[in-house]
């Protein structure tokens, strides 16, 4: 989801949501994939308070940069965005529990290491020292539930591709205090239901969308409003290779542009190389000009 999206998603689940600093182009996407996501990861952070514990899953340290995760869940249940991208926040983890949260089917002891978790979920740290002793007030286990629900609700997911870092990461202990099948029922429940901050609107017309204008309308030299919304919308699918942002004339930023897009629906060589396809164009979806 982009930065707006996924801000969007939490308010409509009813939370208090605040922007930390630079959040929405703070990420890890410089040192590895970020997508296809495939679910949501509950930790717990081993820290007391609010304000350090948010500056810590900000800025990361020494061993490992930040941010360490999208947001921080305060003991108050109030939702802390420091980043929105790649976040070094779940590790290398087991390929067969990936699979099961593709498949939302049941999860298998996570017994090896050998799938990077950092391109796969949302990850969500909660303020907790992890020791069994400090508590979980309702309120922080109610944003838990409403932040994996709003996200599950955006991407089209059940409840079962919410799982906390002990289930992906051998020797991991987090989230610590409450079960994580205790809290997937309670998400289940919540998606059954309408999101608490939804309000009733009249129904939209349906989307109407940029028709594909041929491969060779995109070539040097051509300046249209149709690239553009074309560049918004890559940028809004992660494949942002713009130095200064999409404009109206098509350049080799563009063309890289594309070609992420591309690749992230799976093509690869020469199906990759950055021309806008029909097929490819026709799922990026770009808005009437």
């Amino acid at each position: 989801m982009s930065a707006d999206r996924l801000l969007k998603a939490l308010r409509a689940e009813g939370l208090t949501v605040h922007e930390v600093r630079n959040w929405r182009s703070h990420n890890r996407n410089s040192k590895g994939a970020w997508g296809p996501v495939n679910g949501v990861m509950i930790h717990h952070t081993v820290t007391s308070g609010t304000a350090g514990s948010v500056d810590l899953c900000y800025d990361g340290h020494a061993s490992l940069p930040g941010p360490l995760c999208h947001g921080v869940i305060d003991k108050k249940g109030e939702v802390h965005l420091v980043g929105n991208g790649r976040a070094n926040h779940a590790g290398m983890g087991d390929n067969d529990v990936l699979n099961a949260v593709i498949n939302e089917t049941k999860l298998p002891s996570d017994n090896e290491a050998d799938k990077d978790g950092n391109a796969r979920f949302y990850g969500f740290e909660c303020v907790n020292l992890g020791d069994g002793k400090d508590p979980w007030p309702e309120a922080q286990k109610l944003a838990i539930e409403k932040v994996s629900a709003a996200i599950c609700r955006a991407h089209g997911w059940s409840e079962k591709s919410v799982i906390g870092h002990l289930e992906w990461q051998p020797g991991k202990v987090d989230p610590h205090g409450f079960t994580m099948s205790s809290m997937r029922t309670r998400i289940g429940k919540r998606l059954d239901k309408k999101p608490d901050g939804a309000t009733e609107t009249k129904p939209k017309p349906p989307a109407s969308y940029e028709p594909f204008p041929g491969a060779d309308f995109f070539r040097s030299g051509r300046e249209s409003k149709i690239i553009t919304a074309m560049g918004k919308r890559l940028v809004a699918e992660g494949c942002d290779r713009y130095e200064e942002g999409p404009g109206p004339e098509w350049t080799d930023a563009d063309k890289k542009s594309y070609a992420a897009w591309q690749r992230k629906l799976g093509y690869s060589g020469d199906d990759a190389d950055g021309i806008p396809g029909k097929k490819s164009w026709d799922k990026l979806r770009v808005p009437n000009v």
